[in-house]
């Protein structure tokens, strides 16, 4: 069996080559993104495997069937960098990656628990040897009302957090989960947004949900809301949010994700100048915690990642049943 692996990081090495010699493949590795240009490097290949900096668009697919390739696994959660629906008319098998939800869980609490403290302003202040206290006045998690958007095992995993500071908790999913309702109330999305203190984004990025966090429906949500991104950055409207946070409407935001990130995060960019517009102005907000998209990144799901993302491969080339595919049966 042997595998292209594409996106190679340095932290990946070590697990790829434990696996190597556990599962009895053979990986062909490059630390290039998947490109036309350099789809000829899987040839020979049973399978690719890929990260989330690679786009694989019906062109791309259609090549890999060619070269008779229809096992693609990304070695992240999120595939929305893969078109899924091409995938599926044309007979690629699509995996993604799993991990435990305590790692995203963890800091999706202690973005909150900035923006409620006020962090990012006292950091910056004690820098310059200001440690003064004028504006640092914060809140108490346990009087106000916590929205979660999206109760799958990060979403749930967040409320079960949160439970312990003695907070209202309210979700939305469109599919419930029982487990949930020890700890929160579901309700209404209206709802959700009308009575939310801080509101905390938990679920993939699909047509129906992009932009969902936009003008029209922060207009509904509460003057001064707190809002938390450690999901997916197509979720929220940039533009929308920076002209909320310059009226106050939003009060602050926790962004582990942004939807201009792509050629961004995980890279060291130095002095070159950045064309990201919405990216540099939400930066600049003493009110606005921003980080380069590593709440997943802990040494427990890492090496989860990788070990799904090639585990996916070898269960869908032996003919086993598959629990990381996300496509559709072909």
């Amino acid at each position: 069996m042997k595998i292209m692996v594409y996106d190679v990081l340095d932290y990946e090495k070590t697990v790829l080559k434990k696996l190597e010699q556990e599962l009895e493949i053979e990986f062909c590795c490059s630390t290039e993104n998947f490109l036309p240009e350099n789809i000829a490097l899987a040839a020979g290949c049973d399978a690719v495997s890929i990260m989330g900096y690679s786009r694989v668009d019906a062109q791309m697919l259609k090549t890999l069937k060619e070269m008779g390739i229809v096992h693609l696994s990304t070695r992240t959660v999120g595939f929305d960098n893969i078109d899924i629906k091409a995938a599926e008319k044309t007979g690629i098998h699509v995996s993604n990656a799993r991990y435990m939800p305590a790692n995203v869980a963890d800091f999706t609490v202690m973005l909150m628990l900035m923006l409620l403290r006020k962090v990012k302003i006292s950091v910056c202040r004690s820098l310059v040897n200001d440690f003064s206290l004028d504006g640092l006045k914060g809140r108490e998690m346990r009087s106000l009302t916590i929205g979660i958007i999206g109760t799958g095992k990060i979403g749930f995993t967040v409320i079960q957090n949160i439970s312990g500071f003695g907070c209202k908790i309210i979700a939305f999913d469109k599919y419930k989960n029982k487990a949930v309702e020890e700890y929160a109330t579901y309700v209404e999305l209206d709802e959700l947004y009308a009575q939310s203190d801080i509101i905390s984004l938990h679920m993939p990025l699909t047509d129906d949900n992009y932009h969902m966090i936009n003008k029209d429906t922060i207009a509904k949500m509460k003057d001064g809301v707190l809002l938390v991104n450690t999901a997916r950055g197509g979720l929220m409207d940039s533009e929308a949010l920076i002209h909320a946070l310059e009226k106050e409407k939003v009060s602050g935001a926790g962004l582990d994700t942004i939807e201009e990130e792509d050629g961004v995060m995980h890279v060291d960019i130095g002095a070159q100048i950045l064309d990201k517009r919405s990216l540099l102005y939400l930066k600049q907000f003493p009110n606005v915690v921003f980080t380069q998209h590593y709440a997943f990144f802990t040494e427990e799901a890492t090496e989860s990642m990788v070990r799904c993302g090639i585990l996916s491969l070898k269960y869908g080339l032996e003919g086993a049943e598959n629990p990381y595919e996300v496509t559709r049966s072909n």
